[in-house]
């Protein structure tokens, strides 16, 4: 790796799988000392043990309770002896419409993917503010910016976390913080293979074939691995976007660019030209 993140301390929510675990990764191989969150040490201890010793921090905390959140700002502080950068990835994603989706299943899914970058957010900025600047990358969805039928609470926390994601570009750009959105569109994670099963049953296939079904129509045709979003990630983090805040990237096979019915129309799918 070149480098980026030298010398740079960031706390990285739901770092113990997927995405997160990734970023993780990836953020080591490029310099950076790294303080990771979630709810199961267990899986913490997974990513921990592929990073190499001193790096990382595992920290189990839950980003929807504030007084976890605060304390996970804090440990990065200790640890680092700094914050630089903030990854709100940690994200969860149950299905079901207005009507069937349960009241607690909408309040934990709120809570999980936009009070809890906010929470973060809140105690880690003045951090940033008396250190004279940092980078905050918020995780959000292809379905922040498009829709996913039965999924109205995932949906509108991640549309939520873009709009909050770019008040907190135009209040803070004054004190040198950044703050950018990744969108990722189908990437192969547990999470989503996880909800790809009754797709892959209906089809009568595998995970992956339901992925090659879904991905069919997008320019590149295929989901993304987990180490194929940590790019944007490490851009937004680092210098090189030192002049670049509030933008929303998706990253996403190229589907937002895509319509659907046209491509089924002109016969864009599996085998065709």
């Amino acid at each position: 790796m070149s480098g980026l993140l030298n010398g740079k301390v960031a706390l990285i929510t739901g770092g113990g799988s997927g995405i997160g675990a990734a970023i993780a990764k990836r953020f080591v191989a490029e310099g950076a000392k790294i303080v990771i969150t979630g709810r199961r040490m267990e899986a913490l201890a997974e990513t921990v043990s592929a990073i190499p010793e001193g790096s990382v921090l595992p920290f189990a905390g839950d980003v929807r309770n504030p007084d976890d959140a605060k304390a996970m700002v804090d440990a990065t502080v200790k640890f680092g002896g700094k914050i630089d950068i903030l990854v709100n990835n940690a994200g969860i994603d149950p299905s079901g419409n207005v009507v069937d989706v349960s009241i607690e299943q909408w309040k934990s899914v709120l809570e999980t993917n936009l009070y809890g970058p906010f929470y973060t957010m809140k105690y880690a900025i003045p951090f940033m503010v008396d250190a004279g600047g940092g980078s905050i990358v918020n995780i959000a969805s292809l379905a922040g910016l498009r829709r996913i039928p039965a999924m109205p609470a995932y949906c509108s926390s991640k549309s939520g976390l873009i709009g909050l994601s770019q008040s907190v570009a135009l209040d803070f750009g004054k004190d040198n913080i950044r703050c950018n959105v990744v969108c990722p569109g189908a990437t192969r994670t547990a999470m989503l293979e996880n909800s790809m099963q009754g797709l892959a049953n209906s089809l009568g296939t595998d995970i992956t074939g339901a992925l090659d079904y879904m991905t069919r129509f997008n320019p590149l045709a295929h989901a993304a691995t987990t180490d194929q979003i940590t790019g944007a990630v490490v851009f937004f983090a680092g210098d090189d976007s030192a002049m670049i805040t509030g933008t929303v990237l998706p990253v996403d096979s190229g589907a937002c660019v895509v319509d659907p019915n046209g491509a089924a129309l002109s016969g864009r799918a599996w085998g065709a030209d």
